[in-house]
């Protein structure tokens, strides 16, 4: 399963930075800060929230599944913090049927709800519809301010792996 933006000449936005090598890419990161090297700082964190793989409690993993996430969110979260990335790859062997969507949509509004508790935003809007002949699901995140203004809109398409799918 692939989680990519889709086109964005009807609504240009600027990307992450990424630092390419040749081989692979990686968010920029500025040396001086320790922070994300952004353009669009909201886009980063949309971005690093749904395409990170969140680590998961033992009981959710499907059978011969191998836990994911960053390995740290099992001992360095403070009380109260929430670990980042999605469960959208928890999906990634189930066929495009009919309930899946709203699963994906729970799942991407867990991730993106870090950013609602952090502040960067006061409300979202996720929803997913689901193409089964094109082998994907399309998610769209909306984001709000304090003022009820959208602050941050995009699309995402999900593909399965032919392969990996029932």
């Amino acid at each position: 399963m692939r989680v990519i933006p889709l086109d964005k000449a009807a609504e240009p936005i600027l990307a992450p930075d990424l630092a390419w090598n040749g081989l692979t890419g990686d968010l920029a990161i500025d040396v001086a800060s320790g922070d994300l090297r952004s353009a669009n700082a909201i886009a980063t964190a949309v971005l690093i929230c749904l395409q990170t793989d969140r680590r998961v409690d033992i009981s959710e993993l499907p059978a011969g599944e191998t836990n994911r996430g960053w390995p740290g969110d099992a001992f360095d979260l403070q009380p109260g913090d929430t670990p980042l990335g999605s469960k959208l790859w928890l999906l990634r062997r189930r066929a495009l049927s009919e309930d899946i969507d709203i699963e994906a949509e729970d799942y991407a509004r867990e991730a993106i709800q870090p950013l609602i508790d952090q502040g960067l935003a006061v409300r979202q809007e996720v929803s997913v519809e689901r193409l089964p002949l094109q082998n994907r699901l399309i998610v769209s995140v909306a984001l709000y301010g304090r003022d009820g203004n959208r602050i941050y809109q995009d699309q995402f398409a999900v593909f399965w792996d032919q392969l990996n799918a029932s």
